[in-house]
């Protein structure tokens, strides 16, 4: 049987093929700079797990020379989707579509075949394009905080009858507002001096649930530097999660919310503090590209986003009145790094704090393992690159590890107790930090 036939009947639908871009997948002359660059090759030397490797074999099931199989699958969702490759490609190839594209074939073909199990829905369908279910969610972490079943869970032992991914990953969340908190939010905050700009804030998902007095914090001190802030009401998950799990439907309707809800605002400009929502919202252009309706207001959506590090990097400096005599390091996040390009502005900022010592870490733009639920998807091998991470941390001999990204900062928190650090060291989201020398 040719591996055209075979690749017929394993796909039932040529046009699903249609979705990769060829020009793209061209444009990878497999040179291999990409190579030290990603993480999952450092880690098992498998070219399979590399991105040349990669889309090597996207290129052979676009042109029905392979089959869309288990294995194929297995090496998509090996990658982080971290986009260090795209850092490195000398050619410019645009690597985290492709990753996209190659999931959305998988998870459209594997639901020509049977339905998607009980979780994928709940996740996909029920939980993430909810934002009140969201809410609740956090009332109920609130809660079983509030009354120490967490730590009862722990000292008891109960905590085991978790999977050992999400037994760990508990250790590090912290203590998450209350109710209360949440709805004394203002929808506007007023600039504490004369106006200079007015901004739409994207509190995000998980971001306003489980940091959402980072949130608080960034939109003080956007008012500092001369920010009117909005909370725009009807905002959504920004898509990320389901563009990343080939979920692209889902991903182009939570864009829609937000684009319509900053329209609604009628805000300046666009702000968030996550960098892997951040990197999604400047890509919603990109999503809306064969839909003439949508995608004028998209490139407007975008042309208006911007991370909080690169707006206040822009505006005039902080007035810091506290100094903080500790050794600091940074640590990248991905999407806001590789993703956006915005590497100097967070180290700027830290600069600008009276006391700081601030130590480079080797390395600080490789991915600390977590990719938004790889830690939980592909726990092995994310806890490997954690713990190789954690080496370079532990030689800046750093008091605080400073990220700018929710993930990141869950993932280093873990890494500090995984190393036994945790009276050494203490992992902060860069708000936070800037808000500490206030």
């Amino acid at each position: 049987m040719s591996g055209t036939r075979v690749r017929k009947e394993q796909i039932h639908d040529e046009d699903l093929l249609k979705k990769f871009d060829q020009d793209e997948l061209l444009n990878c002359m497999h040179c291999g700079f990409c190579l030290p660059a990603c993480p999952t090759f450092r880690q098992t030397g498998l070219e399979s797990y590399s991105p040349r490797g990669r889309i090597a074999l996207m290129k052979g099931v676009a042109n029905e020379q392979l089959p869309l199989d288990p294995e194929f699958e297995k090496n998509m969702y090996a990658c982080l989707g971290c986009r260090a490759c795209e850092t490195a490609c000398p050619a410019g190839v645009q690597y985290g579509s492709l990753i996209e594209t190659a999931r959305e074939v998988i998870e459209e073909d594997k639901k020509r075949h049977k339905k998607p199990g009980i979780i994928r829905r709940a996740v996909f369908k029920e939980l993430f394009p909810n934002t009140g279910r969201i809410k609740v969610l956090g009332n109920v972490l609130w809660a079983a905080q509030a009354v120490g079943l967490q730590r009862i869970a722990d000292i008891t032992g109960l905590i085991r009858i978790l999977p050992r991914e999400m037994a760990e990953m508990q250790q590090a969340v912290d203590q998450v507002a209350s109710p209360i908190a949440r709805k004394k939010r203002l929808p506007r905050m007023k600039a504490e001096q004369e106006t200079k700009v007015t901004v739409g804030f994207f509190s995000g998902c998980i971001m306003d649930v489980m940091f959402f007095e980072t949130n608080q914090v960034t939109a003080k001190l956007l008012t500092k530097a001369g920010c009117d802030v909005v909370f725009a009401e009807n905002q959504a998950c920004c898509g990320a999660l389901h563009a990343h799990s080939g979920e692209m439907d889902g991903a182009i309707d939570l864009a829609k919310r937000n684009i319509e809800a900053f329209e609604r605002a009628g805000v300046d400009l666009i702000v968030n503090n996550a960098g892997g929502c951040g990197a999604a919202l400047k890509e919603y252009d990109h999503w809306f590209k064969n839909d003439p309706e949508w995608h004028e207001r998209a490139m407007e959506f975008t042309a208006k986003t911007r991370d909080v590090n690169e707006l206040l990097a822009e505006l005039p400096p902080l007035e810091f009145t506290k100094s903080l005599p500790v050794r600091v390091t940074y640590q990248d996040s991905c999407h806001l790094a590789h993703g956006q390009g915005i590497r100097t502005q967070p180290r700027q900022l830290i600069g600008q704090i009276p006391g700081i010592e601030y130590i480079e870490m080797n390395g600080a733009d490789q991915c600390c393992g977590s990719a938004g639920i790889y830690n939980i998807t592909n726990y092995d091998m994310s806890m490997d690159i954690l713990d190789d991470k954690m080496k370079e941390v532990e030689k800046t001999k750093a008091h605080l590890i400073v990220t700018a990204n929710p993930g990141c900062l869950l993932q280093m928190k873990q890494g500090i107790l995984r190393a036994g650090m945790e009276d050494q060291m203490e992992a902060v989201h860069i708000m936070d930090l800037l808000n500490r020398a206030l």
